[in-house]
C-alpha cells in the first residue's frame, strides 16, 4: 500500500487561549474519521492535498458517478483501505442518477436531489456510513451525533439505518425545518433518534460540539456526521471534478456555483480546484446571513448571532463549521466560537473565490423568473446558488461553462413551490410515502445539561 496521508487539527497553533489546549499531533483518515472532531475542538485537515494530473479528469468523460469518486477518494485512503474495499463501498454508495440540466447556453444545474432522501446530503453520508462501518472496531458500538439545518439528518439517518454497530442521534432545529423534512427526521426509527431542539441550528451545532469537549464522554465512541467530520468533505469533492469531466471543452475551466451554509460543499470544491481541476471561480452565495460576503469585501468577520431564518433553511448558520477549513487553506486561523486569531490571506481568497448576499425577496424572484422563462424547477438553496452565479457575471462578463448546484429537491419545499408557481411539485420515488410514514423525535430545550443527560441515559458503548 502507498503511503498514508496524516491529518491535524485546525487549532494546532493556538497557543495561551483559555480553555483550548492545542492538538499539535497528526492522525490517520481512519482516525480522523471515527474521531470527528481534534481533541482541541479543531477540525481535521489532510497534512497535504492529493495532485492529479489534467489527464486524469479528462478520462472521466462519459464515465460513471462511481468511477470519478474513485479517483478522488483513491487519492486521499491508499494506504489505508483495500482498493477493492473502496470500490466496493462506491458501487454499493452511488446507484443514483446525477442530472447535468441545460437552463441556456453553457449555463447547467447539477441536480443533487436523486438520492434515497432527495438531498445532496446523500452523497457523503452514503460513501461516509460505509467507511466508518469497514474502519469501526467490532464489539464496539460508534455513536453518532449529528446537528442539522434541514437536509444532514435525514441523508445520515437513511445511509446508517441498520448498520451493524452503530447508533445515531440527530439534533434539529424545531421550528427551521420543512414539514417533510421534519417528517423524514422524526420517522428513520431503528437505530436512529431524532432530537427536536427548541433553538437554532447553531444551538444544535454547539450541543453537539459540547458534547464531543466534555470528558465523561470520552469513553463513548463518539463521532460526527457533520460536516465536520473530514469524511463528509472528501465525497463532496467529486461532483465537481465529475461534472467538469462531462462537460468541459478541451479542458476549459469552469465556474462553479455552490448555495452555502455550513461551506463543506464548497470546501469541495476548493479541495477540487487545489488537486489540480481546473476551477474558473468558485462562487458561495448564502442567503441573509451574511457573515462569509461580508468578511471577503470588509476582511472584518463577525459571525451572524443568532443566525437568521430564511427560506432556504439549510442555509440558516450564523458560524460555519468549515470557515475553519477555508481560513486554513489560505493560513488564517478561526475557532469554534468565531474568534479569528489569525487572518487569511484575502488576495488570495479573493482571487479564488466570490460570494454574495441572497435576501428571500430575491430567492423567491429567481425561482419564478427561471420557471417561467426556461421551466427549469428550484428550490430555495439551488435559487440562492442561480442567482448568486447571475451576480457574479453581471459583475465580470460571460464565462461559457458555469454550473450552479441545485441541493434539495423541489419536491420537500411544496408550499413555497405552490404559492409561487402554482403548481404541485413532483415527488420523487424516494419520498412517495413520505406523508404516510409516522414517528415522534425526542423534544428537548436548548440546554446542555438536560442534552447531556439525555444521552448519559441513552448511549450505548458495547455490542
Amino acid at each position: 500500500m502507498s503511503e498514508q496521508l496524516r491529518y491535524y487539527s485546525t487549532n494546532r497553533h493556538l497557543d495561551d487561549i483559555p480553555g483550548i489546549a492545542p492538538f499539535r499531533e497528526t492522525v490517520s483518515f481512519r482516525e480522523a474519521l471515527l474521531m470527528g472532531q481534534a481533541p482541541d475542538e479543531g477540525l481535521f485537515m489532510p497534512e497535504r492535498i492529493p495532485t492529479l494530473p489534467a489527464g486524469a479528469f479528462r478520462a472521466l468523460k462519459g464515465a460513471t458517478y462511481a468511477d470519478a469518486a474513485m479517483l478522488v477518494a483513491w487519492a486521499f485512503l491508499a494506504g489505508e483501505i483495500a482498493e477493492q474495499t473502496l470500490r466496493a463501498i462506491i458501487d454499493d454508495a452511488y446507484s443514483f442518477e446525477v442530472p447535468l440540466e441545460n437552463v441556456f447556453a453553457r449555463k447547467y444545474i447539477m441536480r443533487l436531489d436523486q438520492g434515497p432522501t432527495a438531498s445532496f446530503k446523500d452523497f457523503a453520508a452514503r460513501m461516509m456510513a460505509r467507511l466508518m462501518s469497514a474502519f469501526s472496531d467490532p464489539g464496539k458500538r460508534l455513536n453518532v451525533l449529528v446537528a442539522t439545518s434541514g437536509d444532514t439528518g435525514s441523508a445520515v439517518g437513511d445511509a446508517f439505518k441498520g448498520v451493524e454497530g452503530i447508533d445515531v442521534t440527530i439534533l434539529y432545529p424545531r421550528g427551521e425545518v420543512s414539514g417533510r423534512q421534519k417528517k423524514q427526521l422524526d420517522t428513520i426509527g431503528g437505530n436512529v433518534r431524532a432530537v427536536s431542539v427548541d433553538g437554532k441550528f447553531d444551538d444544535c451545532q454547539d450541543l453537539v460540539k459540547q458534547a464531543f469537549s466534555d470528558p465523561d464522554f470520552a469513553s463513548f465512541n463518539l463521532t460526527s456526521a457533520n460536516s465536520i467530520n473530514f469524511g463528509r468533505i472528501l465525497p463532496q469533492i467529486v461532483y465537481f471534478v465529475w461534472a467538469w469531466a462531462q462537460l468541459s471543452r478541451d479542458g476549459e475551466p469552469a465556474i462553479f456555483s455552490v448555495p452555502s451554509g455550513n461551506f463543506g460543499d464548497a470546501l469541495g470544491c476548493e479541495y477540487a480546484r487545489r488537486m489540480g481541476l481546473p476551477v474558473e471561480k468558485l462562487v458561495m452565495p448564502t442567503n441573509e446571513n451574511n457573515e462569509v460576503p461580508r468578511f471577503l469585501e470588509t476582511g472584518v468577520y463577525e459571525k451572524v448571532s443568532p443566525s437568521r431564518s430564511c427560506l432556504s433553511n439549510a442555509m440558516n448558520v450564523g458560524h460555519p463549521s468549515n470557515l475553519a477549513r477555508l481560513f486554513d487553506l489560505y493560513d488564517g486561523t478561526v475557532d469554534r466560537t468565531g474568534i479569528v486569531h489569525r487572518i487569511p490571506n484575502l488576495d488570495e481568497m479573493r482571487k479564488h473565490i466570490y460570494s454574495v448576499s441572497i435576501s428571500d425577496r430575491e430567492t423567491t424572484k429567481t425561482i419564478k423568473r427561471i420557471y417561467d422563462q426556461y421551466r427549469v424547477l428550484l428550490e430555495p438553496h439551488g435559487a440562492v446558488g442561480w442567482r448568486g452565479l447571475e451576480v457574479y457575471l453581471e459583475l465580470t462578463g460571460d464565462v461559457p461553462l458555469c454550473i450552479s448546484l441545485e441541493t434539495a429537491h423541489p419536491a420537500k419545499f411544496p408550499d413555497n413551490i405552490r404559492e409561487l408557481l402554482g403548481i404541485n411539485p413532483d415527488l420523487p420515488q424516494s419520498m412517495k410515502d413520505i406523508d404516510e410514514r409516522s414517528g415522534d423525535p425526542v423534544l428537548l430545550t436548548n440546554d446542555y445539561g438536560k442534552f447531556r443527560k439525555y444521552l448519559q441515559q441513552n448511549l450505548r458503548v458495547a455490542d
